[in-house]
């Protein structure tokens, strides 16, 4: 018998088994998932980063000539 790994779950910290049979890993549902995924999209988390612009703050259509 192998040996299980326990993590939490990002969301709500429920103990959850991690392996490859967990179809929401490292979550514990589809639920906390979604959440995660609405919090990434409204910006309510994000990486930090080292540089002053965010690629989209310094981005422009038209090209300089």
């Amino acid at each position: 018998m192998s040996e299980e790994t326990i993590v939490n779950c990002p969301g709500c910290g429920k103990a959850v088994i991690w392996n490859e049979s967990s179809p929401y890993r490292p979550f514990c549902s589809k639920r906390c998932q979604l959440i995660d995924l609405g919090e990434w999209a409204a910006e309510e988390k994000r990486i930090p980063s080292s540089g002053d612009l965010s690629e989209s703050e310094g981005w422009s259509e038209e090209q300089e000539r």
